[in-house]
Parts: structure tokens; C-alpha cells; sequence
């Protein structure tokens, strides 16, 4: 990470805006969409919303320093479903809900603290934790033809830390080739890029 990254990552994140966003992105999705297409390749959005349900259970837990299955599973190693889940649409919400409020401890960003079976600083985590958020909450809204506007502050904390190593080897198996956009495109669109996604990608064209 570059020097400007890492001074971010040690200033606390507020993630209720961003945790409010997603909440009603998955609140809206009808049932009739679980099964279509998203900007993950060969993932549903029932698969995509899995992914969501787990993410916001591992990275709350990360932040508590709850270790255990939650922080312990590598993201890659089961193709979540929400078929999975009991009552995702509760579950969803409450995740949500806790890791904003387990974020909003000031010792959450103390110390180290293990995501995706990876430990790292805590602080790095939280960022890692807004920049999923973020870049998940567009292929939610993309696949199911929702607006997405997030507060600037969530995407500028993605954007600094894809940018800060964007040929790291922890790019690997998470994130595809960066889509080259325009340095003067709007700063979603850079970190849809940064991610490895097509900042015009559509359920239609796929």
C-alpha cells in the first residue's frame, strides 16, 4: 500500500450509510430475480446475496475480534447460496446493522484481526470490509436494475485501497483484470474498474 493508503486505513470508517444502502438494495430484490445474472462471473444473485449474508458476518466478527468459523473460512473455498441461509431476509439486515455498530468501536481498529482466514491490521480489515460493501452493493443494484448512489466517503475508501496496490499478489483469485476506465470518470466507475468489473455492465448484455 502506498503511504497515503496506510494513513487511511488507521482513521475509522462510519459505515451506516453504506450498511443502510445495501439493506435496502436487498430488501427490493424480488424473488423472481434470484436466479439472474450478476457482474460476478458464473454468480446469481441468490449466490451473490449469500456472499453478502457471509461477509457482513465475517468482517462484524472481525471487527469484535470474534474469531472463529466466521473469520476463519476463505471466501473462495464454498459457492454461497442464501438457499443456505433461514430467513435471509432478516438475517441480511441484522448483519448489516452490527457490523456498522461494531465498526463504530474505536478498539475495532486496534490491534490485528483475521477476515477470509487471512489475518491482518485491524484497520486494513475495516477498509477491506467498506470496499466489499461498496463494490458488492453495485453488482447488486446492477444485476436487479436498482439505482445505486453511495455516500462519497464509502467509494473514496474503496478506491484508496484497490488503487494502493493494484498489481499486488492479493489481487489474486478475488478481484479480475482491471477494466481500464478514464481517469476523469466518476470515482464509482474507477473502483468498478479497479475491481475488475465493467463500470457499463447490465443484466441485458451481460
Amino acid at each position: 500500500m502506498t503511504e497515503n493508503a496506510n494513513e487511511s486505513a488507521n482513521e475509522p470508517v462510519d459505515f451506516a450509510a453504506q450498511t443502510h444502502l445495501v439493506a435496502q438494495l436487498a430488501e427490493r430484490v424480488r424473488d423472481d430475480q434470484l436466479a439472474g445474472p450478476t457482474p460476478c462471473e458464473d454468480t446469481a444473485v441468490r449466490q451473490l446475496l449469500g456472499h453478502i449474508v457471509g461477509l457482513t458476518a465475517a468482517f462484524r466478527d472481525a471487527a469484535r475480534k470474534d474469531l472463529g468459523p466466521t473469520t476463519d473460512t476463505s471466501p473462495g473455498s464454498v459457492m454461497p447460496d442464501i438457499s443456505d441461509v433461514a430467513d435471509w431476509r432478516s438475517v441480511l439486515p441484522r448483519n448489516l446493522t452490527e457490523l456498522a455498530e461494531a465498526w463504530r468501536d474505536p478498539k475495532a481498529w486496534e490491534g490485528d484481526t483475521r477476515a477470509g482466514g487471512v489475518d491482518l491490521p485491524a484497520a486494513v480489515a475495516g477498509q477491506v470490509a467498506m470496499n466489499e460493501l461498496v463494490v458488492h452493493g453495485w453488482d447488486l443494484a446492477r444485476a436487479t436494475g436498482q439505482e445505486y448512489a453511495p455516500d462519497p466517503a464509502s467509494p473514496q475508501v474503496a478506491y484508496e485501497l484497490l488503487a494502493a496496490s493494484p498489481d499486488g499478489p492479493s489481487r489474486e483469485g478475488i478481484f479480475g483484470p482491471i477494466v481500464a476506465v478514464p481517469d476523469d470518470a466518476p470515482l464509482l466507475d474507477r473502483v468498478v474498474g479497479l475491481s475488475g468489473r465493467r463500470p457499463d455492465w447490465s443484466a441485458d448484455q451481460g
